[in-house]
């Protein structure tokens, strides 16, 4: 971004300091489980979070026995919220899954409230031999594509996709076949930034910067201010 001034530095100076401080908005979030037994969902609330996204299924089987008081909790408290998948890509197809999420609270509603549901791409937590499910590079796309195509042609929203860059990479081969529709929640925990985004998406929607946030849950950041988040919920 270039600036011409054409009279005093102090206003320049001005201008792209109040440039930098909109480049730099950001809405605090964090994302919980069954895990977290006890969240303080108002006291989140309180310390300047704005959203919540909360586990509703896992494969077309479980269903997370802490959704529905954590999702009624999050709106009492004025937060944004929305559920999660845990995608379990060896055990049935994505359109399967997407279909037992949106039966179990995975859903969108344009209310302003409710954010587009999150498939929760990682490596295979009941096998370190298939850490990708057993499927190709080529075949985890075309499971990803089979959910989230199910769940956009069910809802009118393209799902967020959460990932990190050595899954992507690693399962995918750095697929970019979904950067230009589903934002991306990108997993990374470091305080120097959200590092290395993969996938052809040129920025993260969502960084998931650690696993300790104060009042329950991973800490997330959303990547501008707050009427952004809101269209995101809004769609």
């Amino acid at each position: 971004m270039k600036f011409i001034c054409f009279s005093f530095l102090a206003i320049c100076a001005s201008v792209v300091a109040a440039a930098s401080i909109e480049e730099r908005a950001t809405v605090q979030g964090f994302d919980i489980s069954h895990y977290q037994a006890s969240v303080n969902f108002g006291a989140a609330y309180n310390s300047g979070a704005r959203f919540v996204i909360i586990k509703a299924t896992e494969g077309t089987t479980y269903t997370d026995p802490s959704f529905s008081s954590h999702y009624t909790s999050a709106t009492s408290a004025g937060l944004i919220r929305g559920g999660y998948h845990f995608a379990r890509p060896s055990s049935s197809t994505g359109a399967a899954q997407a279909t037992f999420f949106l039966a179990h609270g995975g859903g969108w509603s344009p209310d302003g409230i409710t954010l587009p549901g999150m498939l929760d791409m990682e490596y295979n937590p009941s096998s370190t031999s298939q850490p990708c499910y057993g499927l190709s590079q080529a075949g985890m796309v075309a499971w990803v594509r089979d959910f989230v195509n199910t769940y956009q042609g069910r809802t009118g929203r393209w799902p967020l996709i959460y990932t990190s860059n050595s899954w992507w990479v690693t399962c995918t081969g750095d697929s970019a076949a979904f950067s230009g529709t589903c934002p991306l929640v990108l997993a990374r925990y470091s305080t120097a930034g959200p590092g290395t985004v993969p996938g052809g998406w040129g920025y993260q929607t969502i960084w998931q910067k650690d696993a300790g946030y104060a009042y329950g849950g991973d800490s997330d950041v959303f990547n501008g201010g707050l009427t952004g988040l809101k269209k995101l919920a809004s769609g």
